[in-house]
């Protein structure tokens, strides 16, 4: 038997997925500076299947600008070049004695304005994440029967409030990121 406090419940989850994982997209789209999370997009054709960079490579920041990637496996060195060179992130890889240098080549506004209509795209899927969890929470809500229809109006309250308050998480995180990609 499902409960109202048990739908809140899962709504909450789902739109807290839906957030987190537009968190981890909108942290691998590449600002001015140099971060590990910026290739966890990045697959790589490893032992005949594409794999996470970060499962095949360790991957550091030592400069602002530069980031270098170390594969486990020195037979991979190649595979990891090619990977980063076809993502698109507009990266040119240089491996030397086994590591692979990534100079980050500086945003021009063309580029900076392209990287801004993502981060949009992204932040809309997120807010579409949310408001499906809210509309299937009210569709389970809706079913439930031996609830009056105070108790079924105050549930949809809550759940209103609950999509607000992520989608208001979501505009924070974007208008952060905006920022991010303008500064020069």
């Amino acid at each position: 038997m499902t409960t109202i406090p048990q739908i809140t419940k899962d709504c909450r989850t789902a739109m807290e997925k839906s957030f987190e994982a537009s968190k981890r997209e909108l942290a691998s789209i590449r600002t001015g500076k140099a971060t590990a999370s910026l290739l966890d997009t990045v697959r790589v054709e490893a032992y005949g299947q594409q794999m996470p960079l970060n499962q095949v490579a360790g991957v550091s920041a030592p400069e602002p600008r530069l980031l270098t990637v170390t594969p486990w496996d020195k037979g991979l060195v190649t595979a990891i070049e090619k990977a980063l060179r076809e993502s698109d992130l507009g990266l040119n890889p240089q491996t030397q004695s086994g590591v692979i240098r990534v100079p980050l080549p500086s945003l021009n506004e063309q580029r900076r304005k392209e990287l801004v209509k993502v981060v949009h795209k992204l932040a809309e899927e997120a807010r579409i994440g949310i408001r499906h969890a809210r509309t299937a929470a009210r569709d389970h809500l809706k079913k439930l029967e031996k609830t009056s229809e105070d108790e079924q109006k105050r549930a949809e309250k809550e759940l209103q409030k609950l999509h607000d308050d992520y989608i208001g998480k979501i505009d924070e995180l974007l208008k952060a990121k905006e920022a991010e990609i303008m500064e020069v």
